[in-house]
């Protein structure tokens, strides 16, 4: 048994606290859930377990703070300078944000650092967005008319966050919310709540009145069902696998309330014969094994030229031997745990099903064998169809799917051969090859000899049952807005019921 997670003795368990009303306290039952390090087989955090009740109330206060609160009523320049406070906060406690999310996720320490500065980043790009949301003025109406178009906050937001970015994606979403002058309930995954949790105190310190943002903790199926379906909701936010985005889109029905979706993906990542094999097999190493899998953007589908495909999984072989597995907060570890025994169960069973399908192991293939935590070895698989269920369905793990192709037009149509559209990527030197799959691959990001770079200015979300709506980006504030047409008439009106018959 190898001894991986070598710091278990040296940790401690943090005991957090709701956010609702402005208040921090605890849920109405009293109830409170504890959470394991998925590394190390540890007490890492104790929070609040919230029910529908504390749905509720929580969306109450936020309702409250919409319709008669501050926050909707600023101008964008005192939303902006708020923003860019609660920065600032999260900037100042970056190392025990990413430690929070470290211990309850299993993602490196390193990771989870470059997480927290890209979030730093969202809110401050967000903070800019603030003062940029407009409207527009159509100048041809006529001269006794002037048409205003405005865009107003759609209300009250309820976001549901996943495990296996927490803090990053609740900041994809949150102060981009704040910018256009909504209010928020936030339900954080209950395997990793604390740095939302965390969070919620940030806010209390910076000022944000009271109601604004309000963070319970709960299951699903109890506080999540209750946010989707809730009349006093005006938009729901998800992020998470795609057949529980098709419940919350059913429970969204209720009452109509917009419904923004992020959900999963098959990413293809295409390497054609010319493309940099160094630079590429770097890239497709990266993009399957980061977050060790449990990645909605993984690419975990290559499609290399078979002019070039045993060379270049000698390349993929060779690094993924060099990859450091192991104690998440070890800053040289690359690849750390599975977040829970049901994603491992189910890593497993895909990587069970390889044997008898006539694909080929090249690398791991097994969960690793460790005194404490969930490790599984980066896995590459040769021989693979496309109709294989490895090929098609999200696995969310280590787990690299390698099919070779003769020529672009046929990649392109394996790549696309599939229900989500999240993103893509193809490496080439080829620039007509680069413009047509940038043209004719179907997914909301196109990466073009390179994955997974991202930038709050570019807009991000899926096609297909990758989800609805964008996050991110300009576009990523008048997500949560709608349009309003103003008309004002000037100079005397043509009375309806004083106008002659068509007989007269």
């Amino acid at each position: 048994m190898n001894e991986i997670p070598r710091t278990a003795s040296v940790i401690e368990a943090r005991t957090y606290r709701q956010l609702v009303g402005g208040e921090l306290g605890e849920a109405l039952s009293g109830a409170r859930l504890e959470r394991l390090s998925p590394a190390h087989d540890v007490k890492v955090g104790d929070y609040p377990l919230a029910d529908a009740a504390d749905a509720d109330r929580a969306v109450a206060a936020a309702r409250a703070a919409f319709d008669r609160g501050p926050w909707p009523r600023m101008s964008g320049a005192e939303r902006s300078r708020m923003l860019l406070r609660i920065a600032d906060l999260i900037e100042a406690h970056g190392e025990a944000l990413a430690r929070a999310d470290v211990l309850e996720s299993g993602k490196p320490i390193s990771q989870a650092r470059g997480e927290m500065a890209g979030a730093v980043d969202l809110w401050r790009y967000a903070a800019g967005q603030a003062r940029a949301l407009h409207g527009s003025v159509p100048s041809a109406l006529g001269a006794d008319m002037l048409g205003l178009i405005k865009r107003d906050p759609i209300g009250v937001v309820a976001m549901i966050t996943p495990w296996n970015f927490p803090f990053v994606i609740a900041s994809q979403k949150l102060p981009f919310a704040l910018a256009a002058g909504c209010t928020v309930v936030i339900k954080p995954s209950e395997l990793t709540p604390g740095s939302t949790l965390h969070l919620g105190e940030l806010l209390v310190e910076a000022g944000l009145p009271a109601g604004v943002v309000n963070i319970i903790v709960g299951y699903g199926n109890t506080v999540g069902q209750r946010l989707a379906e809730h009349e006093a909701v005006d938009m729901i936010s998800f992020t998470g696998s795609t057949a529980v985005g098709r419940t919350v889109a059913r429970a969204a029905a209720g009452n109509l309330k917009k419904v923004a979706l992020e959900l999963g993906g098959k990413n293809p990542l295409i390497v054609c014969a010319d493309a940099d094999l160094e630079a590429a097999a770097d890239a497709a190493v990266f993009g399957v094994f980061f977050n060790a899998g449990q990645c909605c953007n993984s690419s975990s589908r290559l499609l290399v030229d078979a002019a070039v495909a045993e060379d270049f999984v000698g390349r993929l072989e060779a690094l993924t031997r060099t990859l450091a597995v192991g104690d998440p907060l070890d800053p040289a570890t690359k690849v750390g745990a599975i977040v829970n025994d049901a994603q491992l169960a189910k890593i497993e069973g895909y990587l069970g099903e390889i044997a008898g399908s006539g694909a080929v192991l090249r690398a791991g293939g097994r969960r690793m064998a460790t005194a404490r935590g969930r490790f599984v070895e980066p896995t590459l698989v040769t021989g693979v169809r496309p109709d294989m269920r490895i090929a098609r369905e999200e696995i969310f793990g280590p787990v690299l799917s390698i099919l070779p192709f003769d020529d672009l037009g046929e990649a392109i149509a394996v790549a696309n051969d599939t229900h989500y559209g999240l993103s893509a990527g193809i490496w080439t030197r080829d620039h007509e090859a680069a413009l047509r799959a940038a043209e004719e691959l179907r997914a909301g990001t196109v990466w073009v000899n390179g994955w997974m770079e991202g930038y709050p200015e570019m807009p991000f979300g899926g096609m297909g049952q990758s989800g609805l709506g964008r996050e991110q980006g300009a576009q990523a504030v008048e997500e949560f807005t709608e349009l309003k047409s103003v008309l004002f008439h000037r100079g005397p009106r043509t009375r309806w019921w004083a106008r002659p018959s068509p007989s007269a």
